[in-house]
């Protein structure tokens, strides 16, 4: 079974199972076509954030793809270019790249299939042309004058005779078909199949893509700040970086374990809210009543504003997660909405304190994909893939980053560099400090279900801040309330704007909850007497969850799809 955010890479990783391929074979093909149909949403040059339970391993892993902030980005060189937060747009808040690394690491390691074949997907849609998504085509649109007068390469790959295209329109990329089919070409003449994706792989951090990217985002470019600036990434940042595998955590909730990454990325806001969660009996905990969605806005608060004071790179989670702690900040849930941001002291750790830059604006709506301005000023999003095969090998991933609107488009190569370091802030004392050599605290954030000792489940979404938030709600559908996942999927859902925006300009919206109008007049009249922001997203608005998984007493296994946006698929047999 797989399940995506659009229908071609759900297409491309059934079409490999079908052919005999495993479930690893199948993510990266699918991945890599995510990268050339989803433009918008990811690419070549972004990240990515994975969970898998491999069949012959007995404990899940976390594939980690992103990459660290370059050598030269330092707190001091932004200050000094006059500087606050780092940029939303433009390639000096660029990460190093780390997805294709990281979906080549997990083809070598636990993939059968060449990476000819594997990439014989994303190649034959990069040159042959896809259907642009209607997404896609206004993400376009919303920047084109920003093409137009200051990324010229962006407007020769992306505008058609000067306008943004159609939604619907064939798209080819042929640099981008080029550089995938330079990826395999690096490996001609290996001795084996692990061989040729290695050569790949060097190709990638010491090749011509890196000597392509460092060179072009060195000259000073337009930034959503409106200033021009140089990037800083160089080709020996490429060469340093490498993907890998890391030990992810865990917690217990009703019953089963819960797995996500950790406080690099945004996970554990999800452990600590079932955390909180778990005391409270099945009746109270439907996302569906005023009762059940005041209480997932009101936790979500709690552990976002944790999230903001104590994640990061290197933060040891152990006293996040303990149960003490998470019955003291259970203890601050009441029945009235909070305006307050309300991080905790773990292990009596003080919390560090972002600035609380209120926005004027109405708070974010939609189903997370980017919100963009003319500047390239991107609130965030991505894509998200899962596979599960005959085998039991399932695996869940979550890529993201290298947008078509983060920076100048490279020519030679077809795309371009992510803007993954406008999470980090330019405070030394902020636990999520820009760091060099320090991952940025990504929002990407995938996660698995065990029963027993083996994953069943594997589920994620797009949405930037939203990811957990969205999550949250179709968990306790399955897992307390018993819902099929497709109806979970399909549920109305609801998050919280109360926390501190993950992307620039870094606001909060103290109190704002955004919720799907199917959850019901009385309801949403329900949480606003109780004190909450309310901003009413449409019926068929927030969230796109995809998720796969194994039901081992039947024997069968189960694929389910976002109908929002009218382009994720889920497919097997």
């Amino acid at each position: 079974m797989a399940a995506s955010t659009h229908w071609l890479a759900t297409a491309a990783a059934q079409a490999v199972l079908e052919r005999g391929g495993n479930a690893f074979d199948a993510v990266v093909a699918g991945g890599f076509v995510l990268q050339v149909v989803e433009p918008h949403l990811n690419g070549p040059g972004g990240d990515l954030v994975g969970l898998f339970h491999a069949a012959v391993d007995a404990e899940p892993r976390v594939l980690m793809g992103q990459g660290p902030a370059p050598a030269a980005a330092t707190i001091e060189h932004f200050r000094e270019e006059g500087l606050e937060l780092v940029p939303g747009a433009g390639a000096l808040a660029a990460a190093v790249p780390g997805a294709v690394d990281a979906w080549l690491l997990l083809l070598r390691d636990h993939g059968t299939w060449e990476l000819a074949d594997v990439l014989a997907y994303a190649i034959g849609y990069a040159r042959d042309g896809h259907p642009l998504l209607a997404s896609a085509a206004a993400t376009i649109a919303r920047v084109a004058t920003l093409f137009t007068e200051a990324w010229p390469t962006s407007a020769a790959l992306w505008l058609r005779d000067g306008r943004p295209p159609q939604a619907g329109e064939l798209h080819r990329n042929p640099a981008l078909a080029d550089m995938y089919a330079g990826l395999v070409a690096a490996g001609d003449g290996a001795a084996d199949r692990v061989a040729r994706i290695e050569a790949a792989r060097t190709e990638w951090s010491t090749g011509f893509v890196a000597r392509a990217a460092s060179a072009f985002v060195s000259i000073p470019h337009r930034h959503a700040t409106g200033g021009d600036h140089a990037g800083v990434i160089t080709a020996a940042d490429f060469a340093a970086f490498s993907a890998g595998y890391e030990k992810p955590l865990m917690c217990r909730f009703r019953g089963r374990t819960i797995v996500k990454p950790g406080a690099w990325s945004q996970g554990p806001v999800l452990l600590q809210a079932l955390g909180m969660l778990d005391a409270f009996p099945d009746e109270v905990l439907d996302p569906g009543t005023a009762e059940g969605a005041h209480l997932v806005l009101e936790t979500l608060k709690l552990a976002l504003a944790d999230r903001d004071a104590h994640f990061g790179d290197g933060v040891d989670t152990a006293d996040l997660l303990d149960a003490a702690y998470l019955a003291q900040r259970r203890g601050l849930l009441a029945a009235d909405a909070s305006a307050e941001w309300r991080p905790g002291a773990p292990g009596g750790r003080e919390p560090h304190h972002p600035p609380l830059r209120t926005d004027a604006g109405p708070a974010a709506a939609g189903t997370g994909e980017p919100t963009v301005a003319r500047s390239g000023q991107t609130r965030g999003d991505t894509c998200h893939i899962d596979v599960v095969d005959r085998w039991g090998n399932i695996v869940a991933i979550t890529p993201s980053g290298g947008w078509l609107q983060s920076s100048p488009a490279i020519p030679e190569l077809g795309f371009a560099l992510g803007t993954r370091l406008q999470m980090a802030w330019l405070d030394e004392d902020s636990p999520a400090a820009l760091r060099p050599g320090a991952r940025p605290r990504t929002t990407l954030s995938p996660t698995l279900v065990m029963s027993g000792d083996r994953a069943d489940m594997a589920l994620g979404t797009p949405g930037g801040d939203q990811q957990d938030q969205w999550q949250l709600p179709f968990l306790l559908r399955v897992l307390v309330g018993g819902w099929n996942p497709q109806a979970a999927i399909d549920a109305p859902t609801l998050h919280t704007t109360a926390m501190i925006d993950s992307f620039w300009p870094r606001t909060w919206t103290p109190a704002g909850a955004v919720l799907e109008d199917r959850i019901g007049d009385d309801v949403i009249a329900a949480l606003s007497a109780r004190g909450h922001a309310i901003t009413r997203a449409g019926d068929w608005a927030l969230g796109r969850i995809s998720a796969v998984g194994i039901d081992r007493e039947r024997g069968t296994m189960w694929a389910a799809a976002n109908p929002r946006g009218a382009q994720g698929y889920a497919a097997g047999r």
